[in-house]
């Protein structure tokens, strides 16, 4: 009988709990910086009718191990155990009555430090209903203190050029770590180291090298420093002493017989400034009417020859002395004072465009003139006087025309029977019409493929047929051949 009882007992506490819908309502995480506050929210989801709340307990769970924070009884009130004592406490007054309402054991963490980095849990244990939990894990965030230095209030810069560390930049226990970069314009290069902490921190080192010169003298250098979304920049102003860089001044390549008030300057940049100016004359000592005031010499009077030398210049200041050298030669009369230097270049630019300009015309004119010339030698011909041009082309004739035989008005007929008649032969030469015709004694058949237009003129060369006669052959035929061939063919006519 007896166990039948225990298991309906047990059966009623499963419906109970199954059935009633009990809850603790927690967040997921939580997160705050180191020193600040944070809440951990523990609420109780009860049925109706409510469920009976025996105790409330919190508990910080870490690596497998768990530890009583804070405990809310209702009978016995609330505690709150060390170490936590001082620095968590429950969100509700009424949870501190004798008679508490404990539906809500929200708890605040003040000044919270990087050991409470874990996991809590809220336990409920309630009767009938049994233990009711649940669990939110904290993040704890440290901020790092950033600081940017100078590696040495003062950097010299050396003769020898060497790299050394001008700045440095920290992120020190910083949790996570923070990103470290540079903006500047110098020419350097960063290096960068990282130390984990025992409390789980993380401090970011960089450094920043550059060779020191006068050129990084008064170079901004900004350090900035990225830590979960948010930017610190920090900035200084590099310092680095050099030593003179030395010119002179005032000698204009025109010093001249008696022109007066003439000087020159020493002009030296340098940090720290200079403090000693010496000068002296090479391979002699200075003119005696020259007056030294600072960094000037100041000559009194007109210009002398004795004023010719070369002039030197030593400039000193806390890190050493630099030299400065200007040759001065005098002339007997002022010498021409041309157009400024820019202009010189600019009117030598141009003249150099127009000899170009000039070339190519003159290349264009001489090719155009030889074909002009070419044209007008061709076109010549047609106007030669009538002892000398060939004879014109005779009219186009008809077809009807192109098929008749050569007549007698069409030849010419030369008579060289001595030799002193064809040495008095006039220069005009003969003109022939080679018109193709159907049949002619000159042609074995018809030229068909020619037209009236395909003539060739030439000028007999008596003087030559005379002096030196070729024997007879097909190709070739001699003066005294040619009379008798027109004869004959002006006999067959």
């Amino acid at each position: 009988m007896a166990v039948y009882v225990g298991i309906w007992a047990l059966l009623l506490a499963l419906n109970i709990q199954a059935g009633s819908g009990q809850m603790v309502q927690m967040d997921t995480s939580k997160s705050g910086f180191v020193g600040s506050q944070v809440e951990l929210r523990c609420v109780f989801s009860n049925s109706n009718p409510p469920v009976k709340i025996s105790q409330v307990t919190w508990q910080k769970l870490l690596n497998g191990t768990k530890q009583n924070v804070a405990i809310a009884n209702p009978a016995l009130g609330v505690s709150v155990l060390p170490p936590f004592k001082e620095r968590v406490s429950f969100k509700h007054a009424a949870v501190r009555h004798r008679t508490p309402s404990l539906e809500d054991t929200t708890i605040v963490f003040s000044n919270l430090q990087l050991s409470d980095e874990a996991a809590y849990i809220c336990e409920y244990t309630t009767f009938p209903a049994g233990n009711r939990e649940n669990m939110v894990n904290l993040t704890v965030y440290a901020r790092p203190m950033t600081r940017m230095t100078l590696t040495t209030p003062t950097i010299v810069a050396r003769a020898q050029k060497r790299k050394m560390t001008v700045a440095t930049c920290v992120s020190a226990n910083g949790k996570p770590p923070s990103v470290i970069k540079w903006d500047t314009r110098l020419k350097g290069e960063a290096t960068y180291q990282e130390t984990r902490n025992q409390n789980g921190t993380v401090t970011v080192r960089s450094n920043y090298v550059v060779i020191p010169s006068r050129e990084t003298h008064k170079q901004k250098l900004t350090c900035i420093v990225t830590y979960r979304n948010e930017k610190i920049t920090d900035s200084v102003v590099l310092n680095v002493q050099y030593e003179p860089e030395v010119q002179i001044e005032g000698f204009d390549g025109n010093w001249y017989l008696n022109r007066q008030n003439v000087q020159l300057t020493c002009r030296a940049d340098a940090n720290p400034p200079v403090t000693i100016y010496q000068w002296k004359l090479l391979n002699g000592s200075l003119p005696s009417n020259v007056e030294i005031k600072n960094n000037t010499l100041f000559f009194k009077g007109p210009v002398t020859y004795d004023l010719a030398g070369t002039y030197v210049c030593d400039a000193t200041n806390g890190i050493g002395t630099r030299t400065g050298i200007v040759d001065v030669n005098i002339t007997e009369k002022p010498m021409a004072q041309g157009p400024p230097g820019g202009v010189i270049g600019i009117l030598g630019g141009v003249v150099a465009i127009g000899l170009i300009i000039g070339v190519a015309v003159t290349v264009v004119m001489v090719h155009r003139r030889q074909q002009k010339t070419r044209t007008e030698t061709d076109n010549d011909l047609t106007d030669l006087p009538p002892a000398h041009k060939p004879a014109p082309p005779p009219p186009k004739k008809k077809n009807s025309d192109m098929k008749g035989h050569l007549t007698s008005d069409d030849i010419q007929v030369v008579h060289l029977d001595k030799e002193e008649e064809m040495q008095k032969l006039p220069l005009q030469p003969p003109y022939y019409d080679m018109a193709p015709s159907e049949s002619t004694p000159f042609t074995d058949k018809p030229n068909s493929g020619h037209k009236d237009c395909d003539v060739q003129y030439a000028e007999l060369d008596t003087a030559a047929l005379a002096s030196s006669p070729s024997p007879r052959s097909s190709a070739h035929t001699g003066p005294g051949d040619l009379v008798e061939t027109l004869g004959g063919i002006q006999k067959s006519l």
